[in-house]
């Protein structure tokens, strides 16, 4: 059965072979044209020149990029019926070891973890997390303010990571972890030698590794044995406390013990490897996305002095001392949240997603065949003049205007669309929030920067990072 996404008025349909696109290389297609650690980029600019559809080649394989919104946002809501991940991140998560949890999850198995997931992050039970989030934010707090009175520089990704796991960690699984005081954070260790090779495989050419083993290969395997231990010693601490208050089961506290619960039962479609599966997902979303959009945004801050100094009226104004904040004044920083969304657009820390075809479909004007593999460029007609005045520009503003002049929501994307929009937007936008209202109400910001002064790397792992912030503090005065 063939599904039209978007039907063009002419009845005449391209074939993927009949799109332009940059000339392939024997065997290695556009590869020895893309450096991993940039991947993004190099399709981003290939937009710019083939237009909003365009197909490259990843070894023989061919795969139709699609650069404008309106086609992306289409593809995405076709999931999970018209399109899948690729099989192909599965099948290396697989061949890892992985446990699939509902980042990676299809069908009927992803709709019964979703609908587990999405209760555990829905914004009552994240509220009724808050005073735990905020205990978590002072942490930060006390850890930033010895660094200002040292005149120390902060490691700005690796600090938020910590704050981050440490957020999540408490809501998902109910455990207190505190690494922002130097507690060794076992999965962000380990994570940070997993993720870029689930990516690095994912574009192989050839899967040398399943033939030899190199250094890295090793050094993986061993990451991979230690996450599964952690996750195990997570699910067994949960396991013990349901054990010893049986009334638990009766009312989970968090997702973890809801999705033990829900294994325990039988009849819910969920076992203990999608338990451990979540454990780890919920840890990988926790940790890489947040942190990432919490570093890229206090930067573009620092880089535009007017927004910051309107973002730190706000919050004086709404949320001015840490010790009491409250999901109100969460909800109230209407500027901050427009700071958090247009640092997203420039720097989404998802800047492409691939999908697999399930079925025959049509995208604008082009069949795509089952099985065919798709690219969603998300930041392309984000940053473009044609779709975003002054595109090129950090400004917060764009998102408060009403009426003409508004911005189009439905341009800049970095939670996806459709039913597979990422479940933990609330709590990560709270996160972001809080975590930027206490810097702002707390420090003046002395440095931000590189070492050399030149703007971040844009690193493409999993997530894509700003490599080497370092960030100076001073106390503020009141």
């Amino acid at each position: 059965m063939e599904n039209t996404i978007t039907s063009p008025a002419a009845t005449h349909l391209r074939t993927v072979e009949s799109l332009p696109g940059p000339r392939p290389w024997p065997l290695l297609g556009n590869l020895p044209n893309m450096e991993l650690r940039h991947i993004h980029r190099s399709v981003e600019e290939w937009s710019k020149r083939y237009g909003p559809m365009f197909k490259i080649y990843i070894g023989s394989t061919p795969m139709v990029v699609l650069a404008g919104h309106d086609l992306v946002n289409a593809a995405l809501r076709d999931r999970p019926d018209g399109f899948r991940r690729p099989s192909i991140t599965a099948e290396v998560s697989n061949e890892m070891g992985g446990r699939p949890g509902v980042f990676l999850a299809e069908g009927a198995a992803w709709r019964n973890q979703r609908r587990m997931v999405m209760t555990a992050l829905a914004p009552h039970a994240v509220k009724a997390y808050f005073p735990s989030l905020v205990s978590v934010g002072l942490r930060l707090q006390r850890r930033w303010r010895q660094a200002a009175r040292d005149g120390s520089a902060i490691d700005l990704t690796e600090d938020l990571k910590r704050f981050s796991v440490d957020v999540i960690a408490g809501l998902a699984f109910g455990s207190e972890v505190n690494t922002i005081d130097g507690g060794e954070d076992v999965i962000q260790r380990h994570m940070d030698v997993i993720l870029p090779e689930v990516s690095r495989r994912s574009f192989a050419v050839f899967p040398y590794w399943r033939y030899i083993k190199l250094p890295h290969d090793r050094r993986l395997d061993k990451s991979l044995r230690a996450v599964d231990k952690a996750v195990d010693e997570l699910i067994a601490v949960a396991r013990a406390r349901l054990a010893a208050e049986p009334q638990r089961r009766e009312h989970p506290a968090n997702l973890l013990e809801a999705m033990i619960c829900a294994a325990d039962e039988g009849d819910s479609g969920v076992d203990d490897v999608a338990v451990a599966g979540n454990v780890t997902t919920m840890l990988l979303a926790g940790e890489d996305t947040t942190s990432n959009t919490l570093a890229w945004m206090l930067y573009l801050l620092q880089q535009n002095p007017a927004a910051m100094r309107k973002a730190r009226e706000e919050v004086l104004r709404v949320a001015p001392d840490p010790a009491a904040f409250n999901i109100e004044q969460m909800d109230g920083l209407d500027y901050l949240d427009a700071c958090a969304q247009e640092a997203m657009r420039l720097k989404p820390v998802a800047p492409f997603m691939p999908l697999e075809a399930l079925r025959d479909s049509v995208i604008g004007d082009v069949q795509i065949p089952k099985g065919g593999l798709v690219w969603c460029v998300m930041r392309h007609d984000s940053v473009s003049e044609s779709h975003v005045p002054q595109a090129d520009q950090f400004d917060p503003d764009r998102w408060l205007k009403k009426g003409d002049g508004a911005m189009d929501k439905h341009v800049s994307m970095p939670f996806g669309s459709g039913v597979r929009t990422c479940p933990g937007r609330y709590l990560a936008l709270l996160e972001i929030k809080l975590a930027s209202a206490m810097v702002l109400s707390s420090f003046d910001i002395a440095s931000l920067d590189t070492v050399d002064g030149e703007e971040p790397e844009e690193l493409m792992a999993f997530t894509m990072s700003p490599v080497g912030l370092r960030m100076r503090l001073r106390d503020r005065v009141a």
